[in-house]
């Protein structure tokens, strides 16, 4: 029942933070449902195609399509106030984050996958849906370059398979897995944001990209 109120909040979440990047590129309003709709339920639809993991969440769920589209075209009605309060979203959006990546982790397991499977598919549920939102966007991905976020997931999803697998031993269900799961994944994130920690960045030019930026641009 928690997971599933935290995954309502996080697609709700998800959607309306799409719905204003896409009212920043001036899309009409079912570019905005569009977008919205790949944000918050992407990820889970990317990962069941790979997974083979049919019927997709939101078919056998028609529910969830309809609150994001709802969310969406909301959005449009009350932008001002969402861009004013983005410090909420961020909260919601981690707290989305954790959820997805349990839920996908869960999947995978459900599946008899291998751990590691069963952890990528936590990512996978976790980041695409704002990698497809920033590709329908046009800009870049802010999950490659930003604050540690794929990287949350990934934890996210050993930890919960950790404490699912090997927790029973010592006491531990699956509601206190996907508690202890949500706190630390949640604060992990939550101290990524306020710190600015991120993994370390490759950054390559050429000798022709530096030769051609020392010159300038040849007629």
């Amino acid at each position: 029942m928690l997971l599933s109120t935290l995954y309502i909040i996080g697609i709700t979440a998800e959607a309306m933070t799409g719905a204003l990047a896409a009212g920043k590129r001036n899309m009409d309003w079912f570019g905005v449902m569009l977008v919205a709709s790949c944000t918050a339920i992407g990820g889970g639809t990317v990962r069941d195609i790979l997974l083979g993991h049919y019927p997709l969440g939101w078919v056998a769920n028609p529910h969830y399509l309809i609150i994001v589209c709802v969310a969406g075209i909301v959005t449009t009605w009350m932008a001002s106030w969402v861009a004013r309060n983005h410090k909420l979203f961020v909260w919601l959006d981690s707290l989305g984050l954790i959820a997805f990546s349990i839920i996908g982790c869960r999947v995978g397991i459900d599946m008899g996958l291998s751990p590691l499977i069963a952890v990528v598919s936590a990512v996978v549920t976790g980041v695409f849906g704002g990698l497809l939102r920033d590709l329908l966007c046009r800009r870049q991905p802010m999950v490659l370059h930003k604050e540690l976020y794929a990287s949350i997931a990934f934890f996210s999803g050993w930890m919960y398979w950790a404490l699912l697998t090997y927790g029973e031993q010592f006491g531990v269900n699956e509601n206190y897995a996907t508690l202890s799961t949500l706190i630390l994944g949640f604060t992990f994130r939550m101290c990524a944001v306020k710190f600015g920690w991120r993994l370390p960045v490759f950054s390559f030019e050429s000798e022709e990209q530096n030769l051609l930026g020392k010159e300038g641009p040849r007629s």
